[in-house]
């Protein structure tokens, strides 16, 4: 490779590394060559960008941007070198895992992983990039709490009016008892008048 071609192939990384917050990088060591044209193709499904690159150019290229920004991926470029640049933070993860298990390998490996400044270093991390949460997921699960207080504020109002238009509903009166006519009482018939007695006859003096 020629100055000028090593040259061209740093700019292009540069651009690469400026453009995505996320980067993995993993050995490809073993792979074939249909193996590592399937991978790209999944990549390519998956928007994102896979690169191969020699370590040295890589780590010029870092260093040309920021030297201490990427100083903890430094000691991760040995071997033969895959750069993934995804704008979804665990894609490749995911891509990397669902491979090996499809292929029945350890192959790639992850050797570090720059996420949102954050460096990731080792194989072993590859779990927890596959479980770690997108900015929209997050985003949805803000919007979840947030309304989640509302709703239930929402549904306790709803509870209540219903109460009160329960309270309110007229209630409706029993019928009233038929009034019974009082009976006319018979009055005793008077008792007749005794004859009156005859007076009796005064005598002259």
């Amino acid at each position: 490779m020629t100055k000028q071609e090593k040259n061209e192939v740093i700019e292009l990384l540069k651009g690469k590394f400026s453009q995505y917050n996320n980067f993995y990088i993993t050995d490809t060591e073993s792979l074939t060559v249909a193996q590592i044209g399937k991978l790209r193709n999944v990549c390519f499904n998956k928007q994102v960008e896979m690169k191969v690159a020699k370590n040295t150019l890589i780590k010029k290229a870092l260093e040309s941007i920021d030297a201490e920004k990427y100083a903890g991926v430094y000691d991760s470029l040995h071997k033969v070198t895959a750069l993934m640049f995804s704008e979804n933070p665990k894609d490749p993860a995911v891509i990397i895992s669902a491979f090996r298990k499809e292929n029945n390998q350890e192959r790639p490996v992850l050797k570090a992983a720059f996420i949102n400044g954050d460096v990731f270093v080792g194989d072993n991390q590859l779990k927890a990039l596959t479980l770690i949460k997108t900015k929209n997921e997050l985003i949805g699960e803000i919007i979840g709490l947030l309304q989640s207080p509302i709703q239930r504020v929402l549904g306790a109002l709803q509870n209540k009016e219903k109460a009160e238009e329960v309270v309110a509903a007229p209630v409706a009166e029993a019928p009233s008892a038929p009034v019974v006519a009082e009976a006319p009482v018979a009055e005793a018939p008077a008792a007749p008048a005794e004859d009156a007695a005859p007076e009796a006859p005064v005598a002259e003096a």
